[in-house]
């Protein structure tokens, strides 16, 4: 379906379900997840709940926002992948322009909320990482290099230094930690996927790294990235940002991550997608961790 007939969708075919699917409700809802631990490790006590919740809200009608921006520009290689054909966007649902004009409207009001009833620096680092997904990764990055998602990760490592900022208004060292963990966790995560989905990414023609650089050099990447990751995991323990029950429950799920890198390498049939979901759980668990240890 070309751009013309996108643009001549009818009212009456769009639904309310294909908005809440170009938010990706999934990966902003992990996002949103960080975003909350960020907020109760930034105070001894309970955060202001006013800010927490006006926070939120604004951090995730963002994030929607520059999703929605991801799924107009990926389009047509979505057409081409088996994971992302049926999307609102190449099933001719909906339109561009009907997808930025939605992603238009809750961006401004995202970043709105947060400018009125947080505080102006989260509303700034919140509309740095917006742009920095939407535009340079999305429309630069991800086509430009297989670095792509190291290079871009940043923007995706930024909510939980949000939610620190919404509650505190300033940026702490212990809140770079945090960015620090997603960071150096989203190689691995993004990379497992990337193998699995090898087919479609070089039929869209995405330089990926399996792409671009075979899945043996993938794999050792997965591995040294993970190794750094799990180093950034001990941070917070050397730090005296937590305590011996993070180290010890953190040291059980970095053992069960490398656990999934070394079937990778030596049963690589079915577990990239398997290392994949669990790096999924294991970056909810990590932060779970870190909040029950902050108030033990």
């Amino acid at each position: 379906m070309n751009n013309r007939q996108l643009a001549a969708v009818s009212v009456d075919q769009v639904s309310w379900r294909d908005y809440i699917v170009l938010c990706k409700p999934k990966v902003v809802l992990v996002m949103l997840i960080t975003a909350v631990v960020g907020m109760f490790l930034a105070v001894p006590g309970l955060p202001d709940l006013s800010k927490a919740f006006f926070g939120l809200l604004g951090i995730g009608l963002s994030a929607g926002s520059a999703a929605a921006v991801n799924h107009v520009m990926d389009r047509k290689i979505d057409e081409k992948m088996a994971r992302t054909k049926g999307r609102p966007l190449p099933q001719g649902r909906l339109s561009p322009q009907q997808a930025l004009t939605f992603s238009a409207v809750i961006g401004v009001l995202g970043i709105s909320i947060l400018v009125v009833m947080v505080n102006a620096l989260t509303a700034w680092l919140t509309l740095f990482a917006l742009m920095g997904y939407a535009l340079v990764y999305t429309v630069w990055l991800k086509r430009a290099t297989p670095q792509n998602i190291v290079i871009g990760g940043v923007a995706g490592a930024a909510p939980p230094l949000l939610g620190w900022t919404a509650i505190t208004g300033v940026v702490e060292p212990n809140s770079l930690l945090l960015v620090l963990i997603i960071f150096a966790w989203t190689p691995p995560h993004f990379w497992s996927l990337c193998i699995a989905r090898l087919n479609d990414y070089e039929k869209a023609g995405v330089p990926m790294l399996p792409v671009t650089h075979g899945e043996e050099y993938t794999k050792l990447q997965i591995l040294l990235y993970s190794l750094l990751m799990i180093i950034t995991t001990l941070l917070p323990f050397m730090t005296g940002m937590s305590g011996y029950a993070y180290l010890i429950a953190v040291s059980l799920i970095n053992a069960r991550f490398i656990y999934w890198v070394y079937r990778l390498w030596h049963k690589p049939q079915g577990v990239p997608m398997a290392l994949f979901r669990y790096s999924i759980n294991y970056i909810m668990m990590l932060f779970v961790i870190l909040l029950v240890d902050h108030y033990l």
